[in-house]
C-alpha cells in the first residue's frame, strides 16, 4: 500500500494524541493560574540598588560567560564584552565573586547604596579550573550550578592544548571527557558512545547527527580552530529531541574579537613519527580574522591540515581502513553579526567541513589476535573515503527586550552531510564489489523564548518555551548506483516547554515536557540483491511511518554550599535510531510487519560538586533504561538491531587540585555497564559498540614562568572480557575482549611575547605498542590495526 499510515505503540488512539499534545501546555496554564500572584520581570522597587561592571583578563580581554555572584543573592552571566548589570540588589555591604573555568575566582566586599548604581571591574588571574561555567543546557545560557545533571565543559585553552597532541576533535574530547569512549584513530568515531548510548552531536545547535542511519562521523565535523568551547550535557534529554538518548555535544564556534576593528591569527605546524619518520611528514596551517567595526562583527578562518602516513609503535604502516593517514582536512568558516541595538542581534555563520584520504597504500589483511592489519604500497580502486562534505548554514535572531521581560532566539538552519565508506572488494550485504555512502540533508527551524516572573519572598522563576521543527532526509546508496537503504524522509514537529524555579535563594527546580511528532515516509523500494540476477531481493511496499512520544524531565539542585552542591535528575530521550538498518534487511514486503517504534529512554541520576580549599570535585551515578531499546547484535554475519529492553548504569568521577599557580593536579574515572532483556528473560551483556570499558584520565600541569606551560597527560582504558567465542570458535562481531591500553601524552605551550607563541605535543610519548579499545572488541581481520606510536606536533602562532 502506498504512504499509508502504520500505527505504532504509541499510536493507540487519536485521543491520546489530543491528551498528549495538551501535556505540552500544562506549564502555560499554570503560569496564566499564578498570574495575579506574581509578577514578571523587574518588580520596580525603587529602594533597590544596581551593580554593574566588566570581567577581564590580566591583559585587558573581555571575559564572556564568566560568573558574578553577589553573596547571599544573585548571580549573572557577562556579555559577549564581558560586561555585566545585576539590578534588585538590597542596600549595604556585599561579598561579589567572578569565576570562570580557567581563571581563579576574584572577590570584593562592595558597599551598595539604594537607589544608585555601582560600577566595579575585575580582573582574573589565569590558573584556576573552578566547577561553574555559563552553558546553554536549557536552551539559554546559565550557571553550572544551577543545572540539576552532569556537564562537563571543554574551554578554549584546554582545546588548544589538546590540539598540541592530536587535531583530531574525536581524539580530544576521547582523552578528556569522562563517560566518551576513546578515539580509535580513525576518521569515523564508532565506539565512542556517551554513556552506552548514541550522543546527539551539534555545532551551535545545527544537528549533526545522522539518527536515521548512523555514519559515525558526526563527532568529527569541524576543526579545533573553530571551537570556542565544547559543552557536553550527560544522560538523556528531552529539551533537545531525536538522538541525544546518552546526551548532547555542542560544538561553540568562535565569536568575534569586540574590542579590536581587525585582528587575527596565523598559525603554522608540522608533525610526523619520531621513532619512525619516514615518509610521515605532515603540516597545519591555519588563518583567522576577527574584528568589530560599529555595529558589525565577524569572524572568518580557513584551515588546512595534512597527514602524512601513519605508523605504529613497531614501524609498520597502520591499515588505511577509514584511517587518517595521508588524509587531507580542509574546514572554511565564515560568522557575521550585526547589532540594530543594545537589545537585539542578527548572526549569519557558515561552515565547511571535508576530511578525505588519499592515499597510495592498500591493506594486508592481519589475524584477530595474531597479527595486524598494516599498510603496503598499492592502489585502492574506490573513492577517496571520509567526509567529502559537511555543509552548516545559520542564521539566527536575538531580542531580549519583548514585553514581559521575555527575551526571543530563533534560528533557521541548513546541514548537508555525505560520509563516504571505504570500498570493499566483496561486500558481506550485497554482491560483488562495492562502496557505500551515506548522505543525509537537514533543514530546520528553532524558536526560543524565554519569560522571567518573581515570586516575591519565595524566588525567581523563569519559563523557557518553543517550537523545533526539522526535515531530515537520510539514505545509504553505492557508489555504481545501487540503493543500500533507500531515501528516508523525516519531518518532525515538537513543541516544548521548560520551567525553573530559584526556590528560597539555593534550590533550583528544572521541570519540562516535550511533544514528538515525527513522521517518517519512505517510498516503494528493493532490498540490495544478494546474488547475481537480482537475487535475495525483496519488494517492500512504502508508507509513512508514525511516531509520537511525550517526554518529560524534571531536577532539583542545592546549590548554596561550594562544599557540597548536590543535584538528583529524572529525564527521558527519544530516538528514531538506526531506521536505515531495520529498513536495509527487510525480509517482508510491507512496513507494516516491520518493528520500527521509537526508543524512549529513562535517565536517573543523582550527583554533587564540590569545592574545598584548592580541590573541585564533582562525582555523580545513573541508571538508565529504555523498554525497547536497539542494541546491535551479530546475526548470521549481519549486525542487526534487537528490540529488547535495556538497563545501562555507571558512575563517573572527577577532581581537579590547586596547589600552586605553578603546580596543578587532575584526573577522573568513568564506569558504565549495560544488559538487555532477551525475549525468554535471558539477561545479556551489551557488546562493545555500546558498552566501553573503564576510562580513568589523569593530568599534571606545571607552570614554572607565567609564559610556560607544561602538561602531561594519562589515558588509561581496562579491561572488559563479557563473551564466549562462538561455535565458529571466534568471536562475533564487536563481542571480543579488550585488555588495558596506558598511553602518556604531553603538551607545552610558550608564549614569546604578546603576539608569537609556540605550541609542542607528543602523542604516546612512550611509544607504547597498543590496540585501540574498537580494534579489539570488533573481533574483524581487517579492523585489527595497532594504534599510533610516537608522534610530535609543533605549532608556532602570530596574533596581530
Amino acid at each position: 500500500m502506498h504512504d499509508s499510515s502504520i500505527k505504532t505503540s504509541f499510536d493507540v488512539c487519536s485521543s491520546c494524541n489530543s491528551l498528549k499534545i495538551s501535556l505540552v501546555f500544562i506549564l502555560f496554564i499554570t503560569i496564566s493560574i499564578l498570574a495575579p500572584t506574581v509578577s514578571f520581570g523587574q518588580n520596580g522597587n525603587n529602594s533597590k540598588a544596581s551593580l554593574t561592571g566588566t570581567v577581564n583578563d590580566t591583559e585587558g580581554q573581555p571575559l564572556k560567560y564568566a560568573t558574578v555572584t553577589v553573596s547571599g543573592s544573585k548571580s549573572t552571566p557577562t556579555d559577549e564584552q564581558g560586561k555585566f548589570l545585576i539590578k534588585g540588589l538590597s542596600a549595604g555591604t556585599h561579598r561579589v565573586s567572578v569565576s570562570l573555568v580557567g581563571y581563579q575566582t576574584a572577590v570584593k566586599e562592595l558597599a551598595l547604596i539604594a537607589d544608585s548604581t555601582i560600577e566595579v571591574s575585575f580582573a582574573l588571574q589565569a590558573g584556576n579550573a573552578l566547577s561553574e561555567v555559563v552553558i546553554t543546557a536549557g536552551r539559554k545560557p546559565e550557571s553550572l550550578k544551577d543545572v540539576p545533571s552532569s556537564v562537563t565543559i571543554l574551554n578554549a585553552r584546554a582545546i588548544k592544548e589538546q590540539l598540541n597532541v592530536n587535531p583530531s576533535i574525536a581524539a580530544i574530547l576521547g582523552n578528556t571527557i569522562p563517560g566518551l569512549g576513546t578515539s580509535n584513530n580513525k576518521a569515523t568515531n564508532a565506539g565512542q558512545t556517551l554513556r552506552g548510548r548514541q550522543v546527539l552531536v551539534l555545532i551551535d545547535g545545527i544537528p549533526q547527527s545522522t539518527p536515521l542511519m548512523n555514519g559515525s562521523r558526526d563527532i568529527r565535523t569541524l576543526d579545533p580552530a573553530v571551537i570556542e568551547r565544547v559543552e557536553v550535557i550527560k544522560g538523556a534529554t528531552s529539551i533537545y529531541g531525536n538522538g541525544s538518548a546518552g546526551g548532547i555535544i555542542n560544538f561553540i564556534t568562535k565569536k568575534p574579537a569586540a574590542d579590536k576593528t581587525f585582528s587575527g591569527t596565523t598559525s603554522v605546524g608540522i608533525n610526523g613519527n619520531l621513532v619512525h619518520p619516514s615518509n610521515t611528514a605532515g603540516y597545519r596551517f591555519s588563518q583567522s580574522f576577527s574584528g568589530t567595526v560599529n555595529k558589525f562583527s565577524y569572524v572568518v578562518n580557513g584551515t588546512y591540515n595534512y597527514t602524512g602516513v601513519l605508523k605504529d609503535a613497531k614501524g609498520n604502516v597502520n591499515a588505511q581502513a577509514d584511517g587518517l593517514g595521508e588524509n587531507s582536512l580542509y574546514n572554511a568558516f565564515v560568522k557575521l553579526a550585526y547589532k540594530p541595538n543594545e537589545h537585539s542581534e542578527i548572526v549569519a555563520s557558515y561552515n565547511l567541513f571535508r576530511s578525505v584520504q588519499n592515499t597510495d597504500y592498500i591493506n594486508v589483511i592481519g589475524k584477530y589476535g595474531v597479527t595486524p592489519s598494516i599498510g603496503q604500497k598499492g592502489n585502492d580502486p574506490g573513492e577517496a573515503a571520509g567526509t567529502p562534505y559537511n555543509h552548516n548554514a545559520l542564521v539566527s535572531y536575538h531580542n531580549n527586550a519583548l514585553p514581559l521581560s521575555s527575551s526571543l532566539d530563533v534560528s533557521a538552519y541548513y546541514n548537508g552531510f555525505i560520509s563516504m565508506n571505504r570500498y570493499v572488494e566483496q561486500g558481506t550485504a550485497w554482491y560483488g564489489p562495492g562502496q557505500t555512502k551515506i548522505q543525509s540533508f537537514k533543514k530546520g527551524l528553532r524558536l526560543t523564548l524565554n519569560t522571567p516572573w518573581k515570586m516575591g519572598g519565595f524566588g525567581d522563576g523563569e519559563l523557557t518555551y518553543g517550537l523545533d521543527l526539522l526535515n531530515d532526509r537520510t539514505n545509504q546508496i553505492l557508489t555504481d548506483g545501487r540503493v543500500y537503504i533507500p531515501n528516508m524522509n523525516m519531518l518532525n514537529l515538537a513543541p516544548y516547554a521548560q520551567m525553573k524555579l530559584d526556590l528560597m535563594t539555593n534550590f533550583v527546580l528544572k521541570a519540562g515536557i516535550r511533544y514528538e511528532n515525527a513522521r517518517v515516509k519512505v517510498n516503494d523500494f528493493n532490498t540490495i540483491a544478494k546474488g547475481p540476477n537480482g537475487e535475495g531481493s525483496i519488494a517492500v511496499t512504502g508508507g509513512k511511518i508514525p511516531y509520537n512520544a511525550t517526554t518529560f524531565n524534571a531536577g532539583l539542585r542545592y546549590n548554596k554550599y561550594e562544599i557540597f552542591n548536590p543535584f538528583v535528575s529524572f529525564s527521558q530521550g527519544f530516538a528514531i535510531n538506526e531506521l536505515g538498518r531495520i529498513l536495509r534487511s527487510a525480509t517482508s514486503g510491507t512496513l507494516e510487519s516491520i518493528a520500527t517504534d521509537p526508543i524512549i529512554t529513562n535517565n536517573y541520576e543523582a550527583g554533587f560538586s564540590s569545592r574545598l580549599g584548592i580541590v573541585n570535585l564533582t562525582a555523580s551515578y545513573y541508571i538508565s533504561t529504555s523498554k525497547l531499546g536497539a542494541n546491535l547484535v551479530d546475526v548470521g554475519g549481519f549486525l542487526v538491531p534487537q528490540r529488547e529492553p535495556e538497563r545501562i548504569h555507571g558512575y563517573e568521577i572527577a577532581a581537579d587540585i590547586y596547589f600552586s599557580r605553578q603546580w596543578t593536579l587532575g584526573g577522573s574515572y568513568s564506569f558504565v555497564e549495560g544488559k538487555a532483556e532477551q525475549a525468554n528473560g535471558t539477561k545479556v551483556y551489551m557488546n562493545g559498540l555500546r558498552i566501553a570499558p573503564p576510562k580513568a584520565t589523569a593530568y599534571l600541569g606545571y607552570r614554572p614562568l607565567s609564559s610556560l606551560d607544561m602538561k602531561l597527560f594519562w589515558v588509561y582504558t581496562g579491561s572488559r572480557d563479557r563473551f564466549d567465542v562462538r561455535s565458529t570458535g571466534l568471536y562475533a562481531n564487536s563481542e571480543g575482549p579488550v585488555k588495558p591500553v596506558s598511553l602518556f601524552n604531553l603538551s607545552a605551550g610558550y608564549r614569546f611575547n604578546s603576539k608569537w607563541s609556540a605550541g609542542l605535543g607528543v602523542e604516546n610519548l612512550l611509544n607504547n605498542s597498543y590496540y585501540p579499545v574498537v580494534s579489539q572488541y570488533r573481533a574483524i581481520d581487517a579492523e585489527y590495526v595497532r594504534g599510533n606510536g610516537t608522534t610530535m606536533s609543533l605549532n608556532v602562532s602570530y596574533n596581530f
